[in-house]
Formats: structure tokens, C-alpha cells, sequence
């Protein structure tokens, strides 16, 4: 394997985490080792076999500022999937004690902000802070057709879709609405979720858009936290495409969280094919009382949570 070094003082073999990335070759498989420091910088990590790791997530943070409604170099909007900080593709991905970051704010001011849009095969991330507002964590792929002109323009846009298995353990996430959100099967282990307080109405944390026969996103054991947002006023998520699929399971909810649970997309009439469902969940917003939330009872959550370890944990 292929091992590299990454320091801002000189001291390895790159200063820049995207000068390491482009000396890989793309079938060779490669660890980058990144030190401590601010990388102010746009990543795009499209290797077959690659690992990131870093010296800590308060230590080694990869930031960038675009924003869905800030201007493109093309003259057009940057919109939703040109805004990533970090964007990567391949078949196997590990990323490791390091933050990602898109600080270009609220999406009254900049649009959507995705800090990490990930459509590797297999990816897995431990012990990583993923930090922004709205739209902050992209689980590929993307659904098959776009419902407005340019919703899709990115590196994917035009691209088969292609399944991927995801997952996160020990990670910190967070935003305000639909912060995390796509068509990825994936698995969130002993997370912590993050609501940052914009003071809006309403925040959703997760906007699923997998398939009717995938597995979906599955929180298990996992913090849903906020910075003082009000109670009642946060839901677990919304479908953003009909057969959407969130799952809860032995959680601590906050006060913030909505005792609905679940939201309807908008206007939209379709809501009720998504499945979002939970059990044992525990704290001051774990009272259920939306109608369509399914209630797992303790043999269902458990096969549940087995067959999203099978899929999505690393070999």
C-alpha cells in the first residue's frame, strides 16, 4: 500500500491534501496521512482504494465556503452539488479522525452547503466532524430525475446511478435542514446529530431518497442533539422522494425533536410511501405521535439493525 504524508510546515511529502490525492494512481490502493492544520482548500477524491486519515478531528480540518445561490465560475449558480468541500467517488473509502467543513452559513445567505458528498461503492467514515448548515452530508446517489431545471448540475448529474453502502461511527453531524439526505444504504453508529439553531421555523435532519426495496438510513445508539433550538420544532426527516427510508432505533432524542418524529415533503401527495420508523428511543423528545411513524417492536428492530451492519460495515 501506498503511503503518503501531508503537513503544512513542510515536513511531508505534500502541504496540500489535494496535491497528495493526484499523486496517487487510481488502482493503486493508498493511505494519506494528514497533520494537524487548517486545509483551506476544494477536494475531489475519485480514487479506487483510499484512506484519509488524520491527527484528530479538533486537529485536522478540510474547509471550503460555496454555496448553492453563490455565483459559479460558469456564470451560472453554484447550486446544491457543486458546493461540496469534499467530493468523493471510487469503489472503497476510509476517512478518519479529521473534520470537513462548509462554512459559507445559513441557507438564507448562501443556498445549500454540502460539506461531503460521498459516492464511493463503500465508504466509511470514523470519528469525523462534518460541519455546515443545509444539506451538509450528500449520501449518493442521487435520484433518477430532477425535479427542477439544474437540480442536479454536478459531477453526477448525468451519470447512471449506482448503489452505494455507508457508514459512520463516532461521527459528529451537523446542519439545520435535511442534513443529511440521498439514495445511500447507510448505517450511523454512536453519532452524534447536530442541529445548529438558525432560528427557522422548522429543521429536518435527515431527507431520504433510496429505493422502496433499500435499507435506507439507520441510526443506532446515537445522540440527536441541537444548540438551543426550540422544543418541537426538529424533525427526524422528511422523504424527499417518495419511498424514502429513515429508521430510529435506541437513540436519545432532545427536547428539540418533534413529538410527529416525521415530516411530509411539502405540498407533495406521496409522502405515505416512505417508511420511517423507530424503537427505544429515550429522552424529552422520544414521545411518538405521528401516525405514519412505524413503531418496531424488539425482534424487528434487531433484524433491522443486523442486516445494515451486514450491508454497510467494513469487512
Amino acid at each position: 500500500m501506498l503511503t503518503i504524508t501531508v503537513a503544512q510546515d513542510g515536513s511531508g511529502d505534500f502541504a496540500s491534501v489535494s496535491e497528495a490525492v493526484l499523486a496517487v494512481p487510481y488502482d493503486c490502493a493508498a493511505e494519506i496521512r494528514i497533520g494537524p492544520g487548517i486545509y483551506r482548500e476544494k477536494l475531489v477524491c475519485e480514487k479506487r482504494d483510499i484512506a484519509l486519515l488524520g491527527a484528530g478531528a479538533d486537529k485536522t480540518r478540510i474547509v471550503w465556503g460555496d454555496g448553492g445561490k453563490l455565483p459559479h465560475p460558469d456564470g451560472r449558480p453554484t447550486h446544491t452539488f457543486r458546493s461540496y468541500t469534499a467530493f468523493f467517488s471510487g469503489e472503497r473509502l476510509r476517512v478518519e479522525d479529521l473534520t470537513i467543513e462548509n462554512d459559507a452559513g445559513p441557507g438564507a445567505k448562501a443556498g445549500q452547503a454540502v460539506a461531503a458528498y460521498v459516492d464511493s461503492a463503500r465508504a466509511a467514515f470514523l470519528h469525523v466532524r462534518l460541519l455546515g448548515n443545509q444539506d451538509t452530508l450528500f449520501c449518493a446517489p442521487l435520484p433518477e430525475k430532477e425535479r427542477e431545471k439544474d437540480g442536479f448540475l454536478g459531477p453526477r448529474g448525468l451519470a447512471p446511478r449506482r448503489p452505494t453502502a455507508q457508514y459512520y461511527q463516532g461521527c459528529e453531524i451537523a446542519g439545520d435542514i435535511d442534513f443529511i439526505f440521498g439514495g445511500a444504504d447507510a448505517l450511523f453508529e454512536q453519532c452524534t446529530i447536530r442541529t445548529v439553531n438558525n432560528h427557522l421555523p422548522a429543521s429536518y435532519v435527515t431527507a431520504p431518497s433510496g429505493k422502496a426495496d433499500g435499507l435506507g438510513f439507520v441510526f443506532w445508539d446515537c445522540d440527536f442533539v441541537s444548540d438551543g433550538c426550540p422544543a418541537g420544532t426538529v424533525f427526524l426527516g422528511r422523504p424527499w422522494r417518495p419511498n424514502g427510508k429513515t429508521a430510529v432505533l435506541d437513540c436519545r432524542l432532545g427536547a428539540h425533536i418533534s413529538p410527529e418524529g416525521f415530516s411530509p415533503w411539502q405540498n407533495r401527495t406521496d409522502s405515505d410511501l416512505a417508511c420511517f420508523a423507530e424503537a427505544g428511543s429515550t429522552g424529552d423528545g422520544a414521545a411518538r405521535s405521528g401516525a405514519w411513524v412505524k413503531e418496531l417492536d424488539g425482534s424487528e428492530a434487531a433484524a433491522l439493525l443486523k442486516r445494515a451492519r451486514k450491508l454497510c460495515r467494513p469487512e
